[in-house]
């Protein structure tokens, strides 16, 4: 029996206030400063399926609400009152997404019936593995990124395990570390069984369990009505990351959006193989899987941003992910950079939706946010220290009516950054440069936000430095319907200096006392004609630094006298440019640009094809040939199938694998 409506709303907040109440203890009790400070946690209330019904808006990560752990909770046998479970394997159940992600989940009793579960995550700063930090886009398979555990029991009728406990501090590097952010967690889930039961005490348990229904179909009805104000149709578009790893080839994600009604489908066909790198997703095909829609909680809640929070918002959606690519890899593919993909993953969905109602839609934002973790020695104490330093977020595309926000966008915008008086306090490094980058963002009507710049200082040797998720410092934010890309990405070694070396993408190095690294994220993408923007706003942007009078000019049109607009000279100028060829519906950058004067879509259908016929270690070896193979611009297909064939001549394995498939299909 449906819950009246009053109730419902009633309901729901009290859901969410038991999510807040229990990210609030983890906050405030955890140990790293990547929980405490960055807030890198989930928190959630699920139904007794394992579906989120229930997540707050304040703390931690709030784009998890379609995250399901059916999966993970069927793989415990039994569970009692007291029990914890936990996992943090990705390819166990496809709950965990990276090995430093540790989920937990409790289910709450009432009467001896399971009513539902309180869970949530938290991101270690490190779990072991080849490097500190565990994850290097470098590393090659899941068993390089730390210790796994498949979804066990931690605790037992209130009981820690404490064996299983010992095997995991063992092997990461700063266990003291681990097991206080373990201790919060255990707090935050308690705190979330206690308001639980509030609410049954208030609402009786099949109240609260009908609600948990009735707030998912709720949600679902909201999404469709968003989907039935989309045009219908077929829609396409594609984006990059720099490389598919190590001086590698760009990785590339594609996906078609199918549009009818209330429905919508994402065909992700024509993405990358699997990679040998670590950006691959792993989603075990699950056609709602929640890293996979993070853009589409974007695009809805911009929409609606009423909307409920909850696993309802994924049911009008299925995504079409084929196996052994970039976003349904097969194990032991290393997946530690996933983080990074689905940066991409979110412009990707930006960009297709952007072409079925460009009106309603942003430019892309930076679609990178450098974590930087340093390992190293307190010299006060002798002993080994690893630590977050700050994420370094890129800035947001411009929005149909406002700038891009500053470093801050859509990749990244619930990491909250660490101050420096605490990093320097707890680490033994010195910063140098801690700001926005001038001139970064894209040009347009709205501007696109800015880059952050980061620089600081090693003070003791062989300081390991782990900066994941280093990209776009190639492929640029693209722009939208006239607005310019955005500034890509740079990382420098001892900028200014002799021995200046740019690191860009590599994201594990040492430094040495008195060595210093410079990090700058990506720019946001322009939205709209730069041409058309007030030129009052380009010159309040120039008096506060973050544009040029010589860019203000020759990207706006606008003429900057000292601190004032010349309005004829401006006037003039624009005027030069009337009567030109419409603007461009995206602006990638010339190095996208080039790039697809060789690989265009044609050329890429027909990769995808050839891919699609081989078994799946052979997929990403092919791919590189091929690359390596076709260079001339405007081959398209046929340059693509003659390299083929070219590479099927040197190599006989090859040549008896095609045929002893066409033999099978026959």
């Amino acid at each position: 029996m449906a819950i009246d409506k009053v109730t419902l709303q009633i309901l729901a907040n009290h859901c969410r206030a038991a999510a807040e109440n229990m990210a609030y203890t983890l906050y405030r009790t955890a140990h790293s400063t990547f929980v405490k400070e960055t807030e890198d946690f989930t928190i959630q209330l699920l139904d007794v399926a394992g579906h989120t019904v229930g997540v707050p808006m304040d703390l931690g990560a709030t784009w998890y609400p379609g995250l399901h752990y059916g999966k993970a909770i069927a793989m415990i046998p039994e569970y009692r009152p007291g029990d914890i479970a936990f996992t943090n394997d990705p390819y166990s159940g496809f709950l965990s997404t990276h090995v430093p992600d540790l989920h937990l989940w409790k289910p709450i009793f009432h009467e001896g019936r399971l009513v539902c579960f309180a869970a949530g995550h938290i991101h270690n700063t490190d779990m072991g593995g080849a490097v500190p930090a565990s994850l290097s886009r470098a590393l090659t398979e899941v068993h390089q990124e730390g210790i796994r555990f498949k979804p066990s029991l931690l605790y037992r009728d209130g009981v820690l395990n404490r064996e299983l406990l010992d095997v995991m501090m063992l092997n990461v590097r700063k266990p003291e570390q681990n097991m206080g952010d373990l201790k919060a967690f255990v707090g935050a889930l308690n705190t979330g069984e206690r308001k639980v039961r509030e609410m049954i005490a208030r609402f009786g348990a099949d109240t609260l369990m009908q609600g948990m229904s009735d707030l998912m179909d709720y949600a679902e009805h909201q999404a469709r009505e968003i989907l039935r104000s989309i045009p219908d149709g077929e829609y396409f578009f594609a984006d990059f990351a720099d490389e598919d790893g190590p001086e590698g080839h760009p990785a590339r994600l594609a996906v078609t959006l199918r549009l009818r009604g209330d429905e919508a489908v994402l065909d992700f066909t024509g993405s990358d193989p699997q990679l040998t790198s670590s950006l691959n997703v792993p989603t075990g095909g699950n056609p709602r899987h929640t890293l996979m829609l993070v853009g589409v909680y974007y695009v809805l809640f911009s929409l609606n941003p009423n909307l409920v929070l909850n696993y309802g918002l994924t049911r009008p959606f299925t995504c079409i992910l084929p196996e052994g690519t970039v976003v349904n890899p097969s194990s032991p593919a290393a997946v530690g950079m996933r983080s990074l993909t689905c940066a991409r993953l979110r412009s990707l969905v930006f960009g297709v939706f952007g072409l079925a109602m460009p009106e309603r839609m942003p430019a892309a934002p930076a679609g990178s946010s450098s974590i930087v973790n340093v390992m190293t020695h307190d010299d006060r104490t002798g002993e080994a220290m690893i630590a977050a330093i700050n994420p370094v977020v890129g800035g947001g595309g411009g929005m149909p009516h406002g700038d891009g926000t500053d470093g801050s966008g859509a990749d990244a915008a619930y990491l909250k950054n660490t101050p420096i008086e605490i990093t320097e306090a707890e680490v033994p490094i010195r910063f140098r440069h801690y700001g926005l980058a001038p001139g970064s963002g894209g040009a347009g009507r709205w501007r696109g936000g800015l880059a952050t710049r980061m620089d600081f200082e090693a003070l003791t040797p062989n300081t390991r430095v782990t900066a994941r998720n280093r990209d776009r410092c190639r492929f640029r934010a693209w722009g939208i319907l006239g607005g310019g890309p955005g500034a890509p990405s740079r990382m420098v070694l001892n900028p200014g200096r002799p021995g200046e070396r740019v690191l860009n993408n590599v994201d594990t190095f040492a430094l040495d006392p008195g060595d210093v690294v410079s990090i700058t994220s990506p720019g946001g993408g322009g939205r709209g004609d730069p041409f058309a923007r007030e030129p009052e706003r380009v010159l309040r942007d120039v008096v506060r630094g973050y544009l040029t009078p010589e860019a203000a000019e020759a990207d706006y049109g606008v003429v900057v006298r000292g601190e004032g607009v010349d309005e004829a000279a401006t006037r003039a100028r624009r005027a030069a440019r009337l009567g030109g060829a419409p603007p461009p519906h995206f602006r990638f950058g010339p190095e996208r640009e080039a790039f697809e004067r060789v690989w265009d879509r044609d050329a890429y259908d027909a990769l995808t094809g050839i891919l699609a016929g081989l078994p799946i270690h052979w997929r990403h070896f092919v791919k590189r040939r091929l690359m390596e193979a076709v260079t001339a611009e405007g081959g398209g297909g046929a340059a693509v199938r003659a390299a083929w064939e070219a590479l099927l001549g040197t190599l006989p394995p090859l040549r008896a694998l095609r045929r002893s498939r066409k033999l099978a299909a026959e």
